[in-house]
């Protein structure tokens, strides 16, 4: 399978948002406001789901083999709305610079846009997508 690599990233971003949250839940409870808290939190709950949306992504493409294309840029885009979305939601929790929740929405665009690829995919039935 082409998209075998986006299995272990999916793995592994899905395992860094239960580290991160473990993190936030401990160490940062007694140290982060009440909203930068859940700002953090923020960004661990989207981690966690687009790290599992990258894993179905990569499972998929059996699927839909001649949507190859779009499945990749599913699972990039995905990526890229990760670190963008809650790497943004991370450090502006950690360090209180909001100018950075100016950066999040580009992560947004970044999942809608992942998003939308699988389902183009899926909606041609695998049909020449790319």
């Amino acid at each position: 399978m082409l998209l075998k690599k986006y299995v272990g990233i999916g793995a592994i971003v899905a395992g860094l948002a239960v580290a991160f949250g473990a993190f936030g839940a401990h160490a940062l409870k007694e140290t982060l406001s009440e909203h930068y808290l859940e700002v953090f939190e923020t960004g661990v709950r989207y981690q966690m789901y687009h790290g599992l949306g990258i894993l179905l992504v990569a499972l998929l493409a059996e699927r839909f083999p001649s949507a190859t294309k779009l499945m990749q840029w599913s699972a990039r885009l995905l990526l890229i709305g990760t670190v963008l979305f809650s790497g943004s939601l991370y450090i502006l929790s950690l360090s209180g610079i909001d100018w950075l929740g100016a950066i999040t929405p580009l992560g947004g665009v970044g999942f809608l846009a992942g998003w939308a690829c699988l389902a183009i995919a899926a909606l041609r039935g695998g049909r020449s997508a790319a």
